[in-house]
C-alpha cells in the first residue's frame, strides 16, 4: 500500500513531480499537506496556542498553511519567520495567511516547519540554539515532515543538540529517518498525511502486521514442521532458541547438543547422537544453526555440514562469523540470516559489502548470500534478493538484553519449519512475534521471561 512505502528524498521529489505533471501544482500539494498536518496539530493542541517556526522553503510554506487553517478554527497562532519565503508556493502561502510574524513566543504547542526532508546538512549554531530554546519554552513539540537537523535518508542526527518531539507528521510518505536510529528516537509519535503520492514498486516498505493461522484440524507434530536446532560449545543459547521455537508454531523441535546442555525443558527433545544421524531424518523441515555454536574449527565444520544438507536454514550468532561463500555453493533451499550490527559488519567484510549505508548493505548482502537478511536492532530491517527492504516498526527497548536474539532466531526458524509463507514473509512473522511478545512482557524482562509471552503474542496475530 502507498501508505506503507518509505521513500528516499529523491524518490519523494520524483513522486511530487509526477503529481505536478499530472495536473497538480506545488501550491495545491502544499494546501493538502498543510491542512492534513493542521488536523493533527489541532487535536494535540486541545485549545492551546500554537507557535510555528517557518523556514524559507516549502516546509515553511506548509507552516503558513497550518497557521491559516488553525487560526480559522479559532486557535491563537504565532508565526516566527527568521527567513523570507524563497519559493513561489511558500510566498503565496504566507500571503494567504496574512498575519505578521513575531520574534518569539512561549507556551502551548511548538511546530517545527524550519526545514523539510530535502536538507542534508546541520543547522548553523544560531538556528540550532533558537530551535532548542523555542522547543523548551512550549508544552508540546511537533515536527512537520521531519525534525530539522537530521538526514532523511540515513537517519543521521546532524546537530549535537536537537529537541525531542512529541509528534512528527510525515507528509506524503514515510522517510527512512522516521524509522531508523538515531533520528527516530527524536520523533515521538508518528503520523502520516496522504497527499496522493502513487505507489512505487521500488520503494522500501514499513512492515505490516501479519495474520497467522492456527494448525489444521487434522494436524500432527510432523505436519506442523520438525525443526532441528544445532547447538555447539555454549549449550544455553541453543536451549533458549529451541524453547522459543517450541512456542512459535513448529510441531516438533529437536536440539542437537554439541555439549551437555544441563537443565532443559522436559518437552524439548535433546539428541546426543552424531549430527549426520540427526540430519538423516527426512522429516526435518528446517534447521537453525548458530546460537551457542562457538567459533572453533569443529564449529566451522558443523556449520559447513548443516549448510551442505541444503534444507531451509536460519543462521544466527556465531554462524555469521564463520560463514563463507564456499559453504553456500550449490544450495537451493531458503536461507535466512539474522545479524545484529556487529555481525552485519562481519558479513559485510566476508562478502564484500563495505563502505555502504545500512539500507544498501542489507540489500547488497541479500543479493550476495541469496538469502533473507534480518538486520536486527532497535530499527530492524529486512532484505531479500530482488526486493526493496522492509523496515519493522520499533519494538520495546527492553529487548536490549542478552538472549533475546536467540529467541528471535528460534521464532524465525520455527516459522520456517511451518513453511506457510515466502522466506521474507516467514522472517517478518518471526519478527512480529518477537515484537508482540516484548510488548506483552512489559518492562525489565529477561530472555527467559520473554518466552512466556510468545503464546499470547501468537494469539494477537491470529
Amino acid at each position: 500500500m502507498a501508505s506503507n512505502q518509505i521513500l528516499t528524498v529523491s524518490q519523494m521529489q520524483a513522486a511530487e513531480q509526477a503529481l505536478v505533471d499530472a495536473g497538480e501544482t506545488v501550491s495545491t500539494l502544499m494546501e493538502r499537506a498543510g491542512a492534513g498536518a493542521a488536523d493533527w496539530i489541532w487535536r494535540v493542541a486541545a485549545g492551546r496556542a500554537v507557535t510555528i517556526l517557518c523556514g524559507p522553503g516549502n516546509n515553511g510554506g506548509d507552516g503558513y498553511v497550518i497557521a491559516r487553517v488553525l487560526a480559522a478554527r479559532g486557535l491563537t497562532v504565532r508565526v516566527i519567520a527568521p527567513f523570507s519565503p524563497k519559493t513561489p508556493a511558500a510566498r503565496a502561502a504566507r500571503e494567504a495567511w496574512g498575519g505578521e510574524p513575531v520574534e518569539t513566543a512561549k507556551g502551548g504547542v511548538f511546530v517545527d516547519c524550519l526545514f523539510g526532508s530535502g536538507l542534508a546538512r546541520a543547522l548553523d549554531q544560531v538556528l540550532e540554539t533558537r530551535l532548542c530554546e523555542l522547543a523548551a519554552a512550549h508544552d508540546l513539540c511537533v515536527a512537520v515532515d521531519v525534525p530539522s537537523g537530521i538526514d532523511c535518508d540515513s537517519g543521521e542526527v546532524l546537530n549535537d543538540t536537537l529537541p525531542i518531539y512529541d509528534l512528527t507528521i510525515a507528509l506524503g510518505a514515510w522517510k527512512f529517518a522516521h524509522w531508523m536510529m538515531p533520528a527516530m528516537q527524536l520523533m515521538g509519535e508518528r503520523r502520516l498525511v496522504d497527499i496522493g503520492v502513487a505507489f512505487d514498486w521500488d520503494a522500501a516498505q514499513l512492515a505490516e502486521r501479519p495474520v497467522l493461522s492456527p494448525p489444521e484440524a487434522d494436524a500432527h507434530k510432523y505436519s506442523r514442521g520438525l525443526l532441528a536446532v544445532v547447538g555447539g560449545e555454549m549449550p544455553g543459547a541453543g536451549v533458549l532458541a529451541a524453547s522459543a521455537a517450541m512456542r512459535g508454531g513448529a510441531g516438533y523441535v529437536k536440539l542437537y547438543a554439541g555439549a551437555e546442555p544441563g537443565l532443559v525443558p522436559p518437552d524439548l527433545v535433546v539428541v546426543h547422537d552424531g549430527l549426520d544421524e540427526l540430519l538423516a531424518d527426512e522429516r526435518i523441515a528446517a534447521l537453525l544453526v548458530g546460537p551457542g555454536l562457538g567459533r572453533s574449527e569443529e564449529a566451522r565444520a558443523r556449520l559447513a555440514f548443516v549448510l551442505g544438507c541444503d534444507l531451509p536454514t536460519v543462521c544466527d550468532a556465531d554462524a555469521l562469523h564463520l560463514l563463507t561463500a564456499d559453504m553456500l555453493e550449490g544450495r537451493l533451499s531458503p536461507l535466512i540470516v539474522t545479524p545484529h550490527a556487529g555481525e552485519l559488519d562481519a558479513l559485510g567484510h566476508t562478502f564484500g559489502s563495505v563502505g555502504l549505508d545500512r539500507v544498501e548493505q542489507v540489500s547488497d548482502l541479500a543479493e550476495a548470500l541469496e538469502a533473507v537478511v534480518v538486520a536486527k536492532g532497535p530499527d530492524t530491517m529486512l532484505g531479500a534478493p530482488g526486493t526493496p527492504v522492509v523496515v519493522m516498526p520499533p519494538a520495546s527497548a527492553w529487548l536490549s538484553t542478552a538472549g533475546t536474539g536467540d529467541v528471535l532466531a528460534g521464532l524465525i526458524a520455527s516459522r520456517l519449519a511451518v513453511g506457510m509463507d515466502s522466506p521474507l514473509g516467514i522472517a517478518l512473522e518471526g519478527c512480529w512475534l518477537h515484537r508482540e511478545a516484548a510488548r506483552l512482557a512489559g518492562p525489565a524482562f529477561s530472555a527467559g521471561d520473554l518466552l512466556d509471552h510468545i503464546p499470547d503474542a501468537y494469539g494477537v496475530l491470529l
